[in-house]
């Protein structure tokens, strides 16, 4: 009696930092996962806590379901069908109980997640015992959305187990949900992501949702629908940064150079705008594929080079495009800037043999590399003990 539930990461193809000044972004569900899977115990079991299993990070906690009651007590009635915001007084109640699991500092980083988990849990299922293991192959804060994926496999794995949804357990393998659930997941991820971010756009968890591509422009979003394959390096600079400062960042510099910084804006609003078109253009043969890698890499490379002039690059970034560089590959960096990932496209008659030369280089640099394909398919369950 066993759920899994897998949602995809993400980057941000084109726009990051301009939209928020009104210009079109681009983001891309990737093939790197996190898993969820939720079981409950048996009678025979005779457990009677909630456990939490990171795997990646081999930690383990248990509350005691009784403990749960005392602490969340309203939270046991809730409708999984009608998802609401974690009001003030759970929030505490909730900071509190991740408090008394005295994280190191060094996984402090980790308690708004354990704070998201048991809000999610608790409001979908009450105070049942059960088990949840997580893993991901998604470098924690590096830009890639492993938050959203957590809030949207969690929610997921949830919903599938609850009565709000009517699902066939006797299917085989990875299935997805229908649009209405896939939105039920969406709204219970995004309250998931408002646990740990405060005040997040949505992007991430709609884009791990669905899957594919999201255009999005002044809080709205599109589902586009790529007809591509296309892949990429994310590079892992391991280089933690400050988003909010580097937002911040943008918008006083905006604010010194009006003119200018509108332009560039602008700039990047049109270059958003034709990587949708491109992506979503029909691909007739080999060649026209070829010829479409091209724009796009000469569009990521200048979208890179607005973020220069927005300030949000960093040296760590620049090592990253002047190897790529050598090998005639473009790259630009994917999300907030100022250190996390770096983006760099692989045309698809590239050799493998060039890859792993610049695989290898980038590594020697102490750099994380990671293969992606880009615009795949979103969050997905399979279920297994179920007759």
């Amino acid at each position: 009696m066993e759920v899994r539930a897998r949602a995809p990461g993400k980057i941000i193809l084109a726009g990051e930092h301009a939209v928020v000044h009104g210009s079109t972004a681009v983001a891309a569900a990737i093939d790197l996962y996190t898993y969820v899977s939720l079981r409950f115990p048996t009678p025979e079991d005779n457990d009677d806590a909630l456990k939490l299993q990171l795997k990646d990070v081999d930690l383990e906690f248990s509350w005691p379901v009784g403990k749960l009651k005392e602490v969340l007590p309203e939270l046991g009635g809730k409708s999984a069908s009608s998802p609401s915001s974690c009001s003030l007084e759970t929030a505490k109640a909730i900071d509190a109980l991740v408090e008394e699991l005295n994280l190191a500092d060094a996984k402090i980083g980790l308690a708004s997640g354990i704070s998201a988990f048991l809000w999610l849990y608790t409001s979908i299922h009450g105070n049942k015992p059960a088990k949840v293991v997580v893993n991901s192959e998604l470098p924690l804060g590096s830009g890639l959305g492993s938050s959203a994926a957590l809030c949207v496999a969690l929610s997921a794995a949830l919903l599938a187990l609850s009565d709000s949804l009517k699902l066939d357990f006797s299917h085989q393998g990875w299935q997805t949900f229908g649009d209405s659930e896939l939105d039920l997941v969406n709204k219970w991820a995004f309250e998931g992501e408002k646990m740990i971010h405060g005040r997040p756009s949505g992007i991430d968890n709609t884009v791990s949702t669905f899957g594919n591509m999201i255009k999005f422009r002044s809080g709205e979003l599109t589902r586009i629908k790529t007809n591509m394959p296309l892949k990429m390096l994310v590079t892992n600079t391991k280089v933690g940064r400050n988003t909010r400062a580097l937002v911040a960042g943008v918008s006083e510099r905006a604010a010194r150079h009006g003119g200018a910084m509108t332009s560039v804006f602008k700039a990047v609003d049109s270059i958003s705008n034709e990587v949708a078109a491109i992506i979503q253009s029909p691909v007739s043969d080999d060649l026209a594929i070829t010829e479409k890698e091209e724009k796009l890499g000469e569009l990521m490379e200048m979208n890179q080079g607005l973020l220069q002039c927005m300030g949000v690059s960093h040296g760590s970034i620049e090592t990253v495009i002047k190897t790529t560089l050598k090998y005639k590959l473009a790259t630009k960096l994917t999300g907030a800037g100022g250190g996390g990932c770096v983006l760099t496209l692989l045309p698809t008659l590239l050799a493998g043999t060039v890859v792993d030369k610049v695989i290898a280089e980038l590594e020697e640099s102490g750099f994380q590399c990671l293969i992606a394909g880009i615009g795949g398919r979103g969050m997905e369950i399979s279920f297994s003990g179920f007759s």
